[in-house]
């Protein structure tokens, strides 16, 4: 009873949300599917999966150059997704907001275009040492082509930010800030608000990665004011291989071209070929259409759904799941924020996260195992890896409860 008045006090009718959610109705191994790896992709609702088919079966055709039928239907369903997003984040125009592959494109795009003229010798570039690769190899590389110097700011044992390192870190040579909104290891939840504004007394620009953000955080771009802004489509319920990189008119217009090609083009002539206006410019080739399309409808979706009731529900369940993990004996969590959202990444005693999450997967649980793609954090905390549980909104804590009741299997057995 305790488990149907949580459910209820939270205003969110979490059981006719999953049957939303097509494939949290299958079996794994004959076990009902319980998926604690939303960190990694989250589920679609049908709505979205109808919206992808619907646009290949009645209207499949490309976008902006058609003045056929088909091709305005497909422009106006692809450009009404630009303006959702816009209005999701609020960002001040539509054009600030660049269709992407995803997060790790959308940081390469900017890492990129940053090295070709406006990074040098002499600069250097802050990440912080809980980075997804995605936010540390692009950087890299930018810096090894620019002469800049990569600084990272340090964290404690909790998973934390150690600000005072970062304000002291802020002098005359950096030129980019570029930081996780909440780690995808540790669900720590930064302090973006003052990493922001502490680089903008410098006048140094920011790039948020909200990869692991976007779907559990309310994020207004113009209260935030970050120059950059990149998420995944696949991490907040729409299709995989797009995303999304929001940046201010005045730093898109700014850098050069990503890659060159259709649709970032006004002209071409053999001697000289002039770029298109924003968004198009960064916008090369045929994109993902059918990909836009899928977002749009999944925050459309979340929406109607009800954005608040969505993040009271998640803050019941991460409390619930935390405290009851707790009870497991032996249980090390691997990052222990104050402010955290998402992610739950354990260890048990000495066993392998490996062999902890294969042996979860027989009871038909679902869970990330590994370095999560941030090997560096690895090292500091001197683990091969963690189990990763990352929660969403159409869990219960039934499913917590197989969770904790898997790993004390688990346990027993590999003890």
């Amino acid at each position: 009873m305790e488990h149907i008045a949580n459910i209820v006090t939270a205003d969110l009718d979490v059981m006719q949300v999953r049957k939303d959610f097509p494939i949290l109705q299958r079996q794994v191994h004959g076990k009902p599917l319980v998926y604690f790896d939303n960190g990694a992709t989250t589920q679609k609702p049908q709505v979205v999966i109808d919206a992808e088919a619907r646009y290949y079966e009645e209207y499949n055709s490309n976008v902006h150059r058609g003045v056929h039928h088909l091709s305005q239907i497909a422009t106006d369903a692809y450009e009404k997704a630009r303006r959702i997003v816009a209005g999701y984040i609020n960002a001040a125009h539509e054009h600030e907001v660049i269709f992407t592959k995803g997060t790790t494109e959308s940081i390469n795009l900017v890492a990129t275009t940053m090295s070709r003229g406006y990074l040098k010798a002499g600069d250097s570039v802050i990440i912080s040492a809980m980075e997804h690769h995605a936010n540390i190899v692009p950087w890299q590389i930018a810096c090894e082509v620019s002469g800049a110097t990569l600084k990272v700011i340090p964290i404690n044992e909790r998973g934390e930010l150690i600000m005072e390192a970062y304000e002291a870190m802020l002098d005359d040579t950096v030129k980019m800030v570029a930081v996780t909104y909440v780690s995808n290891t540790l669900g720590t939840v930064n302090p973006v608000e003052d990493i922001i504004t502490l680089a903008h007394q410098r006048n140094i620009p920011v790039l948020i990665d909200a990869a692991q953000a976007i779907q559990h955080l309310s994020i207004d771009v113009q209260a935030l004011k970050p120059e950059f802004l990149a998420f995944s489509s696949h991490k907040i319920y729409g299709p995989t291989g797009f995303g999304v990189l929001y940046g201010t008119t005045e730093w898109l217009n700014k850098l050069p071209p990503y890659q060159g090609g259709g649709e970032m083009i006004k002209t071409v002539t053999f001697a000289k070929t002039t770029y298109n206006e924003l968004p198009h410019k960064f916008e090369a080739g045929t994109p993902h259409i059918a990909g836009a399309i899928g977002l749009g409808v999944a925050l459309e979706y979340l929406q109607g759904t009800g954005l608040d009731k969505i993040q009271r529900w998640e803050k019941q369940l991460q409390e619930y799941a935390l405290e009851s993990l707790r009870t497991i004996d032996g249980i090390r969590f691997i990052g222990d924020a104050a402010n955290r959202s998402g992610a739950i990444s354990f260890l048990v005693h000495n066993i392998h996260p490996f062999d902890m999450g294969e042996l979860l997967d027989q009871q038909g649980i679902a869970v990330r195992t590994g370095h999560h793609c941030t090997e560096p954090l690895m090292d500091f905390f001197k683990i091969p890896g963690t189990v990763r549980a990352s929660l969403t909104f159409y869990n219960t804590m039934e499913e917590v409860d197989k969770l904790v009741a898997g790993v004390k299997r688990a346990a027993s057995m590999l003890l």
